[in-house]
C-alpha cells in the first residue's frame, strides 16, 4: 500500500512523481517541475531481451522530476506514480491507441529522492485493443503495479447514456463563478492542515501539473439528508492543465500545436492528467462524509479509472477561446471531478468519482479502495 504523510497530531494520509531531459541538480535532488508534460516526462532505458521463460517484450523508462509531497510530508503523491505508469505504457503502443482503463495496486510508500523505474511488459497487441503490465520500482523494489488497457477509435457511436451532469445538478453552486473564483484545493484537505494554513503557521505548497480548485459544498453537505446518508455526500473540484501539452524543447506555434492536438498526438498525456486529478485529495473526502475529524491511518490500496469517451472529450485546450488574459498562456478547459464515498467497513472505505468534461460529458469514472483506521476510544480507567 502507498502510505501518506503524517500530521503533527499523529494522523496519516497518502500520495507521488516525474519530467524530461532534466537530471538531478548538483545536490543530487530531482528537479521540481510545474507543467504536466514535464512532470510526466521519461527517459528510455536499456530493455532486457526476451527469453523462453519471459517471452513477452519488455521496455523500461525512468522518471526525471520530483513528485509532489502533499502536506510537505516525506511521501510522494500516489496519483503521480499511477498516472506516470500509464504514460510509460503509452510510449509502447502504436499510434491511435489511447488509454481505455487502468487498475493499479499501491504496494510500498513512494519516496521523493529516488527516481521511479517503470518496467512495461507487452501482454497483448490486438487490432482494436492492447494491454500492458507495468511495475514501478524504487531502489529495485516494486512500489506500484498495474494493468493498463488501450483501444482504438471505432467511429461514430451508436448508443449512449449517462447520469445528469454535475453542471446541472449543482448549478446553484457553480453559476455566476469563474473556475478561478473558487479557492485552490489544499495540499491536504484535512481540518488540521487547513487550521495551520489559516493561522499562517505554514504556507500552501504549489501542486504541480494541474490547477485544482475546490467548490464550497458546505450548504449542500450540511443537509440532514446527507448527514443521515454519508453516500450522498459530494465534493466538486475543478481542474485544468498547467503548461502546454508539448515538450518545452520543441518550439511550436499555437497553430501548429492545435493541428497536432487534433490528430490525437497528446490524447494519452491528457488521459494521464485526468487520472492524476482523480487522486487529488480523494480519500480525505471519506472521513468528512462519515463525520470523523481524526483517524489513525489512511492509504490507497487499489485505484481503477475507466474512460468512457476519447477524442475531443478528454482534450484540455480550449481553442475556441483564443488566448488567456495574459496573452501568453494557452486557453484551458476546466473539468469537474464529482467525488463521493458509497460504502465503508472492515477498516476499508471506497472513494468513487465522475470526471465531467466542460460540456457535461461523463468522461471517466474512478473507483478507489482504501485502508481507513479510526482512533479507538480511550478505555476508561478501572476504579
Amino acid at each position: 500500500m502507498n502510505g501518506k504523510p503524517t500530521d503533527p497530531h499523529g494522523l496519516t494520509t497518502q500520495q507521488i512523481m516525474t519530467s524530461q531531459n532534466d537530471q538531478p541538480d548538483d545536490s543530487g535532488e530531482l528537479p521540481f517541475r510545474t507543467s504536466f508534460v514535464e512532470l510526466m516526462a521519461l527517459k528510455r532505458l536499456n530493455s532486457p531481451s526476451a527469453t523462453s521463460d519471459a517471452p513477452e517484450k519488455v521496455e523500461r523508462f525512468q522518471s526525471l522530476a520530483r513528485p509532489c509531497n502533499p502536506g510537505n510530508g516525506d511521501m510522494a503523491f500516489g496519483g503521480h506514480v499511477y498516472a506516470q505508469s500509464a504514460y510509460a505504457a503509452s510510449k509502447t503502443v502504436d499510434k491511435g491507441f489511447v488509454i481505455h482503463d487502468m487498475t493499479g495496486s499501491f504496494i510500498l510508500q513512494g519516496r521523493l529522492d529516488v527516481p521511479y523505474v517503470y518496467t512495461v511488459r507487452h501482454i497483448r497487441d490486438g487490432g482494436m485493443y492492447c494491454m500492458r503490465a507495468v511495475d514501478a520500482r524504487q531502489n529495485d523494489k516494486i512500489c506500484f503495479s498495474c494493468l493498463c488497457s488501450f483501444k482504438r477509435a471505432e467511429g461514430p457511436q451508436t448508443f449512449h447514456h449517462q447520469p445528469a451532469p454535475a453542471h446541472e445538478r449543482f448549478r446553484s453552486l457553480l453559476a455566476g463563478k469563474k473556475p478561478e473564483d473558487h479557492l485552490p484545493s489544499p495540499s491536504l484537505d484535512a481540518d488540521w492542515w487547513l487550521e495551520l494554513v489559516q493561522r499562517g503557521d505554514i504556507a500552501e505548497p504549489e501542486f504541480p501539473g494541474l490547477d485544482v480548485r475546490k467548490v464550497d459544498m458546505t450548504s449542500y453537505n450540511a443537509s440532514e439528508e446527507v448527514k443521515r446518508s454519508p453516500e450522498k455526500y459530494r465534493q466538486l473540484t475543478l481542474y485544468a492543465l498547467k503548461g502546454s501539452p508539448q515538450d518545452s524543447d520543441v518550439a511550436l506555434s499555437k497553430e501548429e500545436l492545435e493541428a497536432r492536438e487534433k490528430t490525437g498526438e497528446f490524447d494519452n498525456l491528457y488521459a494521464c492528467a485526468h487520472m492524476y486529478a482523480s487522486d487529488k485529495n480523494s480519500l480525505l473526502l471519506i472521513p468528512r462524509a462519515l463525520g470523523h475529524k481524526t483517524w489513525s491511518a489512511m492509504a490507497s490500496l487499489t485505484l481503477m479509472v475507466v474512460f468512457h469517451h476519447h477524442g475531443e472529450a478528454l482534450r484540455m485546450i480550449d481553442w475556441d477561446v483564443g488566448e488567456e488574459k495574459n496573452g501568453k498562456s494557452l486557453p484551458r478547459k476546466w473539468f469537474i471531478q464529482e467525488g463521493w464515498t458509497p460504502t465503508s467497513g472492515e477498516n476499508r472505505a471506497v472513494h468513487e468519482s465522475y470526471l465531467w468534461s466542460p460540456e457535461g460529458v461523463l468522461l471517466a469514472t474512478s473507483y478507489q479502495d482504501s485502508m481507513l483506521r479510526l482512533r479507538k476510544p480511550a478505555r476508561e480507567e478501572k476504579l
